[in-house]
């Protein structure tokens, strides 16, 4: 079975990609992922991005609700 990637919001932080995964810039240019974990930036203030630099915790990042439900 093929490793599956998995993505994961920390509290107020990042989003953890773990496993294979290509990461491309709107103009279609690869960003290279060397390490089978990666930390992308959701907070916007970060100097690496896409990845998170550590950003979030000096601007008090806070992240919206955790999951919106559908009524359905």
């Amino acid at each position: 079975m093929a490793e599956q990637t998995r993505i994961s919001a920390y509290d107020n932080g990042p989003f953890l990609v773990t496993g294979p995964v290509v990461i491309e810039d709107a103009g279609g240019n690869e960003y290279p992922t060397e390490k089978e974990t990666i930390a992308l930036c959701r907070c916007g203030a970060s100097t690496k991005k896409p990845f998170c630099d550590g950003a979030h915790s000096r601007v008090g990042f806070r992240a919206a609700r955790r999951v919106i439900q559908e009524k359905g």
